[in-house]
């Protein structure tokens, strides 16, 4: 006899996976894993206009990684949105002056302490906030480079074959644009989503979702806190109906 298990399908890319489910197996959550990433991360040749630049923006792990890549050395403040973001930056060397968990109150907190520009912002292709142009609009000059690209992917067989299965599917979604991608797919099993963010649900649309539980704040502890709440909501599902034993 062996238990089946609620399916966790990750679709971050592979080292951010592997980081969140080290996690939930810390915390003694209970799943089967799948790993599927719906996008990759590459980085750019664009070249960084440094000259005059006062300060740096982050708005993700990935920016401070480009950053990191091109091996330049300059002491100057970074801003940040996110703390696993602010945690890569002080690894890299960099000095994070202000962290802040969204784009939205980055910007207000930058305005309303006086920072000095000119600012450059570190970004993917696929970005949302509008950092560099609502700072520029408000008198504090931004420039942005995407010195990352975020190619799709198409989930593999593995993926696809749980969602059209029966056992629960428990999907973590942490962007807007990954919950797009995702709401391209067929689901047939029972699909129960963690989001993000507000955003990131109105994105989900028209998957088969059971049930759905937003993160409390948009970041990597309260995402944890959720997908812990919704495996737990899966197990509950298939002691209900029955599925949690299996024969083997």
């Amino acid at each position: 006899m062996h238990e089946t298990l609620p399916v966790l399908l990750m679709t971050r890319p592979h080292a951010a996976c592997a980081r969140f489910v080290a996690e939930l197996d810390r915390a003694g959550a209970r799943f089967t894993p799948i790993m599927s990433p719906l996008f990759q991360i590459v980085q750019t040749e664009a070249h960084l206009p440094l000259d005059g630049v006062r300060g740096l923006i982050f708005s993700s792990v990935h920016g401070v990684a480009a950053w990191k890549a091109r091996d330049l050395q300059f002491d100057m403040p970074c801003y940040i949105v996110g703390q696993a973001t602010a945690q890569a930056a002080q690894a890299a060397g960099l000095r994070p002056a202000i962290v802040q968990p969204t784009a939205a109150s980055l910007v207000k907190k930058m305005l309303d302490t006086g920072v000095e520009g000119p600012l450059l912002h570190l970004h993917g292709t696929h970005t949302r906030g509008d950092i560099a142009r609502r700072l520029t609009f408000d008198g504090l000059y931004t420039r942005a480079v995407a010195v990352y690209d975020q190619p799709e992917l198409e989930l593999n067989e593995t993926a696809r074959a749980a969602l059209v299965g029966d056992v629960p599917v428990v999907a973590p979604v942490f962007s807007p644009r990954t919950a797009s991608l995702l709401a391209r797919e067929k689901a047939k099993a029972p699909l129960l989503v963690a989001a993000m963010s507000e955003a990131v649900a109105l994105a989900l649309p028209p998957l088969h979702i059971v049930f759905l539980k937003v993160a409390d704040r948009p970041d990597s502890g309260a995402m944890l806190a959720a997908v812990q709440e919704t495996l737990d909501r899966a197990h509950a599902q298939m002691e209900r109906s029955g599925a949690s034993p299996d024969e083997g």
